[in-house]
């Protein structure tokens, strides 16, 4: 009960942290739009949103440790692809992808007042709800790979809220990978379900975080879709269950 009560003071410590931190960042993060060359446009908004979301993390008192950017070969553009058990992860993840990056985004959040500007600056927006929105986001997604800079894409589309490592992958990230020849990176994020965990409203616990960039998988070693989308599916269910098992 006196955990659940400060978990819930904590709640609100964030959600001010996080709206007070984003403020001070509007400004800086929107010069991104006077660089004429987009990717170093994109390199540059990824820098200040690295920044913000080092103190805002700081602030809540969730640690960060990342494994494996080695990985991230500068001057490759990659699919990276990630696990995805929280809210907490959607701040996490983009930010700390090393080089310019955009995420695939629900276009509802580009309609939040002031927050709107800086989510459409660093994603695709999509309405999964309508078909022409899909097909024009994803003639988008190829764009920003040509461009040189990363795709972030969650493969399982919304919240794991199953008690299986992965939900089951939709098929986007992979036919782009095929189609395009771009490599896959998976990534794995822990920690955030039980910083903010899915089914407990309005709770935020200080815990360790984490993520970790596995070896990239090429598309030209699978004949198919199916084959590289189950390949990345397995890389990243025996991820996830060999830590879980140590």
């Amino acid at each position: 009960m006196l955990k659940s009560l400060l978990a819930r003071l904590w709640a609100a410590w964030g959600l001010l942290s996080f709206v007070s931190s984003f403020l001070l960042i509007l400004l800086p993060s929107m010069m991104s739009h006077l660089y004429r060359d987009e990717r170093k446009g994109q390199l540059f908004f990824m820098q200040v949103s690295r920044i913000w979301m080092r103190c805002w993390l700081t602030l809540i008192g969730c640690r960060l440790h990342i494994r494996g950017a080695f990985r991230v070969k500068k001057g490759k553009v990659f699919i990276v692809v990630f696990n995805h058990r929280s809210l907490l992860d959607v701040p996490l993840s983009a930010p700390f992808v090393p080089g310019g990056n955009k995420t695939i985004g629900k276009i509802s959040f580009a309609r939040v007042p002031l927050f709107g500007w800086f989510y459409k600056r660093g994603a695709v927006l999509v309405d999964r709800q309508n078909e022409r929105s899909r097909r024009k986001s994803y003639e988008q997604m190829r764009r920003v790979l040509r461009l040189g800079i990363h795709m972030c894409i969650y493969p399982e589309g919304t919240r794991n809220r199953s008690n299986e490592p992965l939900k089951p992958f939709f098929d986007g990230a992979f036919r782009l990978s095929k189609e395009t020849g771009v490599p896959i990176l998976p990534c794995i994020i822990r920690g955030t379900a039980e910083s903010l965990p899915i089914d407990r409203p309005f709770y935020l616990w200080p815990h360790a975080l984490s993520m970790e960039f596995l070896d990239p998988i090429s598309p030209e070693e699978y004949q198919t879709v199916a084959d590289l989308k189950q390949a990345t599916f397995n890389k990243m269910r025996d991820s996830i269950v060999s830590e879980q098992t140590l």
